[in-house]
């Protein structure tokens, strides 16, 4: 580990590309998820080994509901294929899973197998990995509201006392602090309906490399390029 880097506490990935370079290899696109699956098991030991708290994968928009049949089914039997393999060796490694998003939206054998890992990994402290699933930046901030119309409605607060702690405190995971640095692979300049709210001032690096291809060096050199920046947060540096 470089002694002289400043690892951000919280880092978000948007883990774009396994279908172009499925395209590109000459295979079908749910094999570019396949590969991108472990790309996904590199990363997350290279995030605990380093010392990063809080780890955030795009891993299923609520737009990719959208995607052809065929592909939705690979990609929900390739997340149970991950739940299977992968959540002892979390638990074992001291990652607490845990899931952002409207998963009542999944097949039921899927959603009692992600809150099966939801709980089996609750206690584990070392680092937090968390997969957003079945998530839209957009839904979370309207859930956000409707948390706070009801308490207007109810009577519990006054429109007066709504302030942006308050919204922040009603979303899906108010605990976990906002990112410090968001990662987007396959040279996509866009934050896609990711951690609206949340991503006010991250810091972005985009990266031309398709997620299959993003290895563990490559994530050191975007925290390298983090560490150049300077966070102002709308100050004068």
């Amino acid at each position: 580990m470089q002694q002289d880097l400043k690892i951000p506490k919280h880092i978000a990935i948007i883990m774009d590309g396994n279908g172009r370079w499925a395209k590109a290899q000459g295979m079908q696109r749910y094999q570019g998820h396949s590969e991108g699956a472990k790309t996904v098991k590199k990363i997350v030991e290279e995030a605990r080994r380093i010392g990063v708290s809080y780890l955030t994968l795009y891993t299923f928009s609520s737009e990719n509901w959208k995607r052809p049949e065929i592909e939705i089914k690979a990609l929900m039997k390739l997340l149970e294929y991950y739940l299977n393999s992968e959540v002892d060796i979390l638990k074992e490694k001291g990652i607490r899973l845990r899931v952002i998003g409207d998963i009542e939206k999944l097949p039921s054998s899927i959603k009692n197998l992600v809150n099966k890992s939801l709980e089996k990994t609750k206690d584990c402290k070392e680092m937090q990995l968390i997969l957003a699933l079945s998530y839209g930046g957009r839904q979370e901030i309207v859930d956000a509201v409707k948390k706070i119309a009801l308490k207007i409605e109810n009577k519990e607060i006054s429109q007066e006392q709504i302030t942006e702690d308050m919204i922040a405190n009603s979303l899906y995971a108010a605990d976990i602090p906002d990112p410090e640095l968001m990662i987007r692979t396959s040279n996509e300049f866009r934050i896609s309906n990711f951690l609206l709210w949340q991503l006010s001032y991250s810091e972005f690096v985009f990266v031309p490399e398709f997620w299959p291809e993003f290895t563990p060096e490559k994530f050191i050199d975007c925290i390298k390029e983090y560490n150049h920046r300077s966070r102002r947060f709308g100050e004068v540096g």
